[in-house]
């Protein structure tokens, strides 16, 4: 299989397994709406939403956003999984809410990253999911 390691991780999965049918656009433009805005209110910094389609099967979008202190990540968890719950996106799924440097929440196409500002640094998602790698990719 040609590319690179990352390109392989994308497309790789269980074979024959039936994935959920992806949102309309409109309905993925206010999820992001909505998360963006919820981080805002929560005082979230250096948001930032990227664009997965054609680049991951497990997503369209990856929203990464940074908080100051453990509560403040643990808050802004609790208040997105209300929102989101609340708007009728259902009931996200949620890792390392309890007191951790990295939240993940996975509301269906939109993937969301809450990290302390060092754990940000350390896994540099913004780098490995950024436009430039993937053009960077291709000249090889």
């Amino acid at each position: 299989m040609p590319g690179t390691p990352r390109k392989k991780a994308a497309i790789a999965g269980p074979k024959g397994k039936k994935t959920a049918p992806k949102q309309p656009a409109e309905q993925l433009e206010r999820l992001q709406a909505l998360i963006v805005a919820t981080l805002e209110d929560d005082k979230a910094e250096d948001i930032v939403a990227l664009d997965l389609a054609g680049r991951a099967s497990f997503a369209d979008r990856m929203i990464i956003a940074t908080g100051l202190a453990d509560r403040q990540i643990s808050a802004m968890a609790t208040h997105l999984h209300e929102k989101l719950h609340e708007a009728g996106f259902g009931k996200p799924l949620t890792e390392g809410a309890n007191g951790t440097d990295w939240v993940l929440i996975d509301a269906g196409d939109i993937i969301v990253h809450l990290f302390k500002p060092e754990a940000r640094t350390l896994y540099g998602l913004e780098k490995m999911w950024s436009a430039e790698l993937d053009e960077a990719d291709t000249e090889e």
